[in-house]
């Protein structure tokens, strides 16, 4: 049974193989000098640095490093994941830098993480020449792009003799990220303002008709919804009306609409403050010269003027300043891909995410989707059939990481 101390106040301390494995005792002690319940995981090569004894005899709990047998749980990797504060791992080595960002959950460290909605934060230390390498680099940039945190590694003396790039952060240092982590985090996107457009728009053709399309605004609605859960900021604009899923529902700020132009008008307002448009909304090309009076079938077929409409995600696109993030989304029904190519270079958005809604079994009005997500100069992405959450996971992940690469 987990005591109340422990579920707000566990913090995981996970210990890769690596020769600064011993500087992880001195993170416990401090860690625990701060009230947290610590409790050590340790990797099978970490013991081959370090001795179960000392993190057992410096923590609240005694070490575990098995996912098969510990007596006091069937499931250690979830009871350790749901109930922590914060992970962190010290050191994190190259090898568990890989193994974390392809999502493996091979041991009881990495299956914990795996398990849990807590901050991550990780201490990396190796040599120059592993850091630098471009596997690494690429690991971190997807770690950091789903909201793994980092600290360190620094420029300083290594085990090698040599110096450089690549040891480990003083534990002092790693103490108190995760203490502040613990006090403020609220996700990978804490801090960030972001306008998300769903729904159909409606083009009145008179006071009681209008031109509509099928979109249900499922895709926006999911959009604004994780990225509430990813810690952002959010105002959804939004044209079709639905319900919030409850947990975000005082996170999340409503803008109704109706037309294409009372759309326009609000994603350029709140664009101005925000750090990202995300356009999912499918909008009318056209709308009319609505009739003052309702149109009679007496009085024949009416032939109203056609006019078009603003294009909204290319106005937002060609207005941004630097460190703004734009997102389209484009459905398409034929020669999906090259379609779709064509709009990401004359959209000038960042990033364009097409689905095919010719297929029934996804898009509209359904709970899944498939998608191609495109950017500028970057090998298309393509996402299988999925939730719409899980959709937007992928989307707002990518988002997280051009936010990261603009405020370098």
């Amino acid at each position: 049974m987990t005591s109340p101390t422990e579920a707000t106040n566990r913090v995981v301390v996970g210990v890769g193989g690596g020769i600064a494995a011993y500087k992880a005792v001195e993170v416990v002690r401090l860690l625990k000098e701060h009230g947290f319940f610590i409790s050590p995981v340790l990797t099978a090569a970490s013991k081959e640095f370090v001795g179960e004894l000392t993190f057992s005899a410096l923590s609240s709990e005694p070490v575990r490093s098995d996912l098969w047998s510990d007596p006091s749980t069937p499931s250690p990797h979830t009871y350790l994941g749901q109930s922590a504060a914060a992970i962190v791992v010290v050191p994190t080595t190259a090898h568990l830098l890989a193994r974390l960002a392809m999502g493996l959950a091979d041991d009881l460290l990495t299956a914990t993480i795996l398990a849990s909605r807590a901050p991550v934060i990780l201490a990396p230390a190796m040599h120059t020449e592993m850091w630098e390498q471009p596997s690494v680099q690429k690991s971190v940039e997807t770690l950091k792009a789903r909201g793994f945190i980092f600290v360190g590694p620094v420029d300083g003396a290594l085990a090698g003799g040599d110096s450089g790039m690549g040891r480990l952060a003083e534990p002092v240092e790693i103490a108190r990220t995760v203490v502040s982590v613990v006090d403020g985090f609220d996700g990978p996107l804490s801090g960030r303002r972001i306008v998300v457009s769903a729904g159909a728009t409606k083009e009145p053709l008179d006071p009681v008709r209008y031109l509509t399309n099928r979109s249900s605004g499922r895709q926006g609605y999911a959009v604004a919804e994780v990225a509430a859960r990813m810690g952002a900021s959010v105002v959804l604009v939004s044209a079709s009306s639905r319900e919030l899923a409850p947990d975000v529902r005082n996170r999340v700020q409503i803008k109704m609409v109706k037309s294409a132009e009372e759309m326009a008008t609000s994603m350029e307002r709140y664009f101005a403050s925000a750090d990202v448009a995300i356009m999912t909304a499918a909008v009318a090309d056209f709308t009319f010269e609505a009739s003052g009076d309702k149109l009679k079938k007496r009085d024949g077929a009416p032939n109203p003027q056609w006019l078009e409409t603003r294009d909204i995600v290319a106005e937002l696109a060609s207005a941004k300043r630097p460190g703004q993030i734009v997102v389209g989304f484009a459905a398409e029904t034929s020669d999906v891909l090259n379609n779709a190519k064509a709009k990401l270079t004359s959209k000038g958005v960042d990033l364009l995410v097409v689905n095919d809604v010719s297929d029934a079994t996804i898009g509209f009005d359904s709970p899944d989707n498939a998608v191609t997500i495109l950017a500028p100069g970057e090998p298309e992405v393509a996402v299988s059939r999925a939730s719409k959450d899980s959709i937007a996971l992928e989307v707002l992940t990518r988002v997280n990481l051009l936010l990261l690469k603009e405020n370098q």
